[in-house]
């Protein structure tokens, strides 16, 4: 059984790949790999650093989440933006959308009891909204910077797609496991058996790479979204996605690294991420063998990430390699 997605030539021309990841989405799919079983080693220990010490209100926000089923809409906003900036904005949601939201899950799952005076009880709204961000402190919060990461490493890659394939290969090739197109349908295949068509009506779809989403998960009405796994075509940067960030380069070997030449290096990574080692020498006007020299040092150093898409790598600045440019004078 399958999603059908139906692309009219604007829906293809609206299509694209979220800029930033989207917070509360991503925590709502963390949510879901929290509650269930799969992926155990890749998943099990982070679920039990997850659970560890989670406050009561935290589980008042995690008991309106489900592992299958409907999250209301005003948890999880299809939101860019930083984790804090868009938790502001689920605080600043009405009582009638509040109202609207519950009610639209209540149709598909059973909630709590105490859920029913969410709307009209502003101390208890608080405690949710209050769980909601200590489930992202806890569940996301140590990985933001390496999903983030991971996020734009994996952007590069449906970007190269898009501009050498256009959005027919963007599509083709995004999460090929799950889905298929088949011009001018995107066939997502469910795992739940339902079959159903969506029409686009010119509005395109956003595909958002994730580091929790296990296949493809369609995300309507409008404005559409089509979340997938990040980095599938990598299966070792996906296992390790995870894992804690190796330990940065020591402050005595980075001063080694800023010679004019590899500052330079540095600095063009920095200002077109995702850049590929020959694009990488033409910025810097340096041989190509050269760049990947510096590339090599950089990389070790813990100052950037190369990630190899076919036969071409495409490096991409990490947080502590943004943060030593950002503290030069």
């Amino acid at each position: 059984m399958v999603y059908r997605i139906h692309f009219t030539l604007q829906d293809l021309a609206r299509t694209r790949v979220s800029e930033t990841p989207l917070p509360l989405l991503e925590l709502e799919l963390a949510v879901r790999a929290l509650q269930d079983r799969s992926q155990p080693a890749r998943l099990d220990a982070w679920r039990r650093q997850a659970r560890a010490g989670m406050s009561a209100q935290a589980r008042m926000a995690l008991s309106l989440m489900p592992a299958v089923g409907s999250t209301p809409d005003f948890l999880s906003p299809t939101e860019a933006g930083t984790p804090e900036d868009v938790l502001e904005h689920v605080r600043a949601t009405s009582p009638r959308q509040i109202q609207a939201d519950l009610a639209d899950a209540a149709e598909h799952r059973s909630l709590p009891t105490w859920a029913r005076h969410l709307a009209d009880d502003v101390s208890l709204f608080h405690e949710v909204c209050t769980g909601l961000s200590e489930l992202h402190a806890s569940l996301l919060g140590p990985l933001w910077p390496q999903l983030t990461a991971d996020f734009m490493a994996d952007r590069t890659v449906r970007s190269r797609h898009l501009l050498t394939g256009g959005v027919e290969r963007l599509l083709a090739q995004a999460n090929p496991q799950w889905m298929r197109w088949n011009p001018p349908v995107l066939e997502v295949r469910m795992i739940n058996g339902a079959d159903r068509d969506l029409h686009l009506e010119g509005e395109g779809i956003v595909l958002v790479p994730s580091a929790f989403c296990a296949r493809t998960i369609v995300i309507s009405p409008a404005p559409f979204f089509l979340t997938y796994p990040a980095l599938h075509d990598q299966p070792l940067r996906q296992f390790t996605a995870l894992s804690p960030e190796a330990e940065p380069a020591s402050a005595a070997a980075v001063p080694a690294l800023l010679g004019r030449t590899r500052a330079a290096v540095l600095t063009a990574i920095a200002e077109h991420p995702g850049c590929s080692t020959k694009e990488l020498a033409t910025l810097t006007a340096t041989a190509p063998a050269s760049a990947s020299e510096h590339a090599t040092v950089l990389r070790e150093a813990g100052l950037i990430r190369t990630l190899r898409h076919r036969n071409t790598a495409l490096h991409s600045p990490t947080p502590l390699g943004l943060a030593l440019l950002n503290a030069r004078p």
